[in-house]
Formats: C-alpha cells, sequence, structure tokens
C-alpha cells in the first residue's frame, strides 16, 4: 500500500525529530570530558567537511563575498550563540528537562513575529502564547530548587533560536540553504576554536568522544535533509505538529540512556506547551484555509490583480494572524 504525501511528509518529520534529538544526547555523553568549545570545534570540522561536499555536489557553493550580507552574519552569530548557550546547558540540567522547554520554539517564534516582524496574531493565539510560557514556568518551577542556570541557559538559547529562525524568514531567495548552512559551520567551528581556552583549555579525546562527535555531525545532516523533505511531501499544516514528537525521543533517551526520572511537573508542563503549539498550528490551517476559499471564490478580474509573488510568499511562510 503507498503512503500518501502527508504520511510520507510525517514520517521524514518524525525522523528529523529523531535525528536532531539524538545529536543531543551524543553530545551531551561527551560535555563530561570536553568543554564547550572543544565540541564546537571538533564537531563543526566534520560537519563542515560533511557539508562542503553536499553543497558541491548539489552545486550550492556560492562565493565568500554573495554571503558577506548582513542579515546572514547575524544569522551566523544567533546560531553560534545559541549553540554555546545549549551545549553549556545540556551539561548542567537533565536531558528530558531541556528537550521540553524546547518544545515552546514555535510559540516563541510566533511572538517574535508579532513583535518584530508586524505580523498579524489574533487572540485567540496570543492566548495560546501566554498558555505555553506558563507551561514552561511549569518544566522549570522558579524557585530555590527548580530555576537553576541549565534551565537559564535552555531559555536563553531558546530566545536566540528564535531570532535566527525569524532572520531566516528575511534571507535572500538567491542564497542556497546549504550554502548558508557550510558559512554557519564554518563559524560555529571558528568561533568554537576560540573559546576552547577561555573553557577551560584542550582535552584528550580516545575513540569514544570522536565517534560520538562524529555521529552528532551525521545525525545533524540527515536531520536537516529530513526535514526538507518532510516539508516538500506533505502540507505544512499536517506534517508541522510531528515536530511535537522530539519531546517522546527526548524522554525516551533521557530515561534509558541517561537514567533520568521525568516528574510530574516536566509531564504537565510539557503536555500545557504542546497543547499550546498544535492550537496555533490549528488556528493557523483555519486561517489558511479561510484565504483559499475567500480567492477561490473571488471573480477573474479580481483575481488576476493578485500578484504571484505575494501567494509565493504567504504559501511558503505560512502567515497568518489567528
Amino acid at each position: 500500500m503507498a503512503l500518501t504525501d502527508n504520511t510520507r511528509g510525517a514520517l521524514f518529520m518524525a525522523l528529523a525529530m529523531a535525528s536532531f534529538t539524538a545529536n543531543d544526547a551524543l553530545t551531551k555523553s561527551v560535555t563530561p570530558y570536553i568543554n564547550t568549545g572543544q565540541i564546537m570545534f571538533v564537531r563543526g570540522i566534520i560537519t563542515v567537511v560533511l557539508i562542503y561536499i553536499a553543497a558541491r555536489h548539489f552545486g550550492a557553493l556560492r562565493p565568500l563575498k554573495t554571503l558577506m550580507r548582513p542579515i546572514i552574519i547575524l544569522r551566523c552569530l544567533c546560531e553560534v550563540t545559541a549553540a554555546v548557550l545549549y551545549l553549556t546547558a545540556l551539561g548542567l540540567i537533565e536531558f528530558s528537562n531541556a528537550s521540553a522547554i524546547l518544545q515552546s520554539l514555535p510559540l516563541v517564534v510566533t511572538l517574535g513575529a508579532a513583535l518584530f516582524l508586524r505580523e498579524p496574531v489574533g487572540w485567540r493565539r496570543w492566548m495560546a502564547i501566554i498558555v505555553g510560557f506558563i507551561g514552561v514556568l511549569v518544566i522549570i518551577r522558579p524557585g530555590p530548587e527548580g530555576f537553576t542556570p541549565g534551565a537559564i541557559l535552555v531559555v536563553a538559547s531558546l530566545a536566540v533560536t528564535a531570532a535566527r529562525d525569524l532572520l531566516t524568514r528575511k534571507m535572500y531567495a538567491d542564497v542556497p540553504s546549504l550554502a548558508i548552512t557550510v558559512i554557519t559551520a564554518f563559524v560555529n567551528m571558528a568561533v568554537g576554536g576560540l573559546l576552547i581556552v577561555p573553557f577551560g583549555g584542550w582535552q584528550p579525546m580516545n575513540f569514544m568522544i570522536l565517534s560520538h562527535l562524529a555521529g552528532s555531525a551525521i545525525l545533524v545532516l540527515v536531520g536537516y535533509q529530513a526535514i526538507i523533505l518532510a516539508m516538500r511531501s506533505g502540507e505544512i499544516s499536517f506534517v508541522a505538529p510531528f515536530r511535537y514528537t522530539s519531546l517522546l525521543w527526548g524522554f525516551m533517551i533521557g530515561v534509558f540512556f541517561f537514567n533520568e526520572k521525568i516528574d510530574n511537573y516536566t509531564i504537565v508542563g510539557a503536555l500545557i506547551v504542546i497543547g499550546s503549539g498544535l492550537y496555533t498550528f490549528y488556528r493557523e490551517s483555519l486561517r489558511k484555509r479561510s484565504q483559499m476559499a475567500k480567492r477561490a471564490a473571488a471573480t477573474p478580474t479580481a483575481a488576476t490583480t493578485v500578484r504571484p509573488a505575494s501567494v509565493t510568499k504567504a504559501a511558503v511562510t505560512g502567515e497568518a494572524g489567528e
């Protein structure tokens, strides 16, 4: 029995989330032995080589001056900052808690799009954002016992990652994604090298550490490719909610590989965050269907006045007001 496009897209999204979560797990496994700068540097070398080969194969390489644009440089800085914050946090916080907090990323991106990009957001989505943030507070439990430095670093990483995603929306269409990935990986590697000494100096690495870092780099590439295939295979409104399967992977890895015990606060908070995120996806899909119905009902004269570029932008960015 052949799979439908939506089913295929959902499976690719689940694969992408599994790859990214496993990448985080392999990275966390080496944090007791080497520092954040060394992790970024060594993993960056492997990542740069692999992505460069892929970009060259697909003809996505561009002259360096093409990539030296302010918005691309700023995006790279956000990517590096988020990596430093999150990698440092992984050594201080339980893996399952970090995974649960990261589920609020779509809500933070929606909030940022409303505040900084002036995208319309209806009152229902505003309420969903507020409820989602309450869920995050339930997970991290502000107070002497719950508001740990690790949780603060994950939240800070979340905010910077959202800024990166918002900058990506404004990225130039003439620059291939692989080209941006190559320069971003190179900057990660370079900054990691600079941070080795400030973060404690170079530490010897055995085969286990090197293999985990190599596996981490490969999983990142698998995740990027899978998420592209997911977006191209099915309807975004159907596929996007499957990004929350990363929480399932995060909990399983936390319990079975790091021997963590997931408390009720983390479970309840994660469910609140996921519920809020799914509701925002639902409202976006309703608005898109309404817009499509209005365009279909428009007269031929009115329809011809709609510029193809605006239709393409709405389809790609998924802008919605509810």
